[in-house]
């Protein structure tokens, strides 16, 4: 099995990185193509793959392709590479916004096409990876997109439909979560702990949060109600929060990404 990428920036090599440490595919059984030359240079001295200036290039060598680029450039790159994809080949897609029937209207011929959603988490194979397929990809196929795919953690098949919502709840949700932390962190150095330690602290609980969530199967409101003693201190720091809009704040913010993914 032979990966090609088109774009390798951040995302681009937080995925390969997770499928070569996973032994999902050898290094030398991946190539990767891109416009910004520093992009290229980074890969080949960090993940050791191949590269080439080339678009074409990676697509003739690759049984499954990724466009790991921009929604902005998605036009411009399959209208240069179409002619060269072949029936066989898998595409992949990891653009908000662009759906199976656009992918399929630009390629103008029957292509295999998956859609997915990953997350900056993939950096360090804790990852969630929404995806959808069209009518041409087989289930063998499809399962061996996801035997790739969970090479920088999990995935989930959903309908299209879903895509967008996938855009707010995982990819886009880590600044959400590191925004958090950072609050955390900073109240922490308010009140006088040191900054590195406030990091850690505020860090390390939501993990573990998230980890109690997916390991015990309990409702985050149940969870949450464990901590809460009568009169105690964390109620206090719940009213406050709910106080001033906390899960309101969230709920909005998610929605109106959801919405501008939509209008990619």
């Amino acid at each position: 099995m032979k990966l090609g990428f088109i774009g390798c920036g951040n995302m681009a090599s937080a995925m390969i990185g997770g499928i070569i440490n996973n032994k999902i595919c050898n290094q030398d059984n991946i190539i990767a193509s891109d416009a910004y030359f520093p992009a290229l240079k980074k890969a080949e001295e960090t993940l050791h793959i191949q590269t080439s200036s080339d678009n074409k290039a990676v697509v003739l060598l690759a049984d499954i392709l990724f466009l790991s680029i921009k929604p902005q450039y998605y036009e411009t790159v399959i209208k240069e590479i179409k002619d060269s994809i072949s029936e066989n080949q898998i595409v992949i897609t990891i653009a908000p916004g662009k759906t199976l029937n656009w992918l399929s209207d630009n390629f103008d011929k029957p292509v295999k096409i998956v859609r997915c959603m990953p997350n900056t988490p993939a950096l360090v194979c804790e990852g969630i990876t929404g995806v959808c397929a069209n009518e041409l990809v087989t289930q063998t196929e499809l399962e061996l997109v996801l035997k790739v795919l969970s090479g920088f953690g999990s995935t989930e098949i959903l309908s299209e439909n879903l895509m967008d919502v996938v855009v707010s709840v995982s990819g886009s949700s880590p600044a959400y979560v590191f925004m958090f932390i950072e609050a955390m962190a900073d109240a922490a150095v308010a009140d006088g702990m040191p900054r590195t330690q406030a990091y850690k602290f505020a860090a390390q609980s939501v993990l573990g949060s998230a980890k109690m969530i997916l390991e015990t199967g309990k409702h985050p409101g149940e969870l949450k109600d464990m901590v809460c003693s009568p009169g105690g201190t964390t109620i206090e720091a719940v009213r406050v929060l709910e106080k001033n809009g906390f899960r309101s704040s969230v709920i909005e913010a998610m929605k109106a990404c959801t919405k501008k993914a939509k209008g990619l």
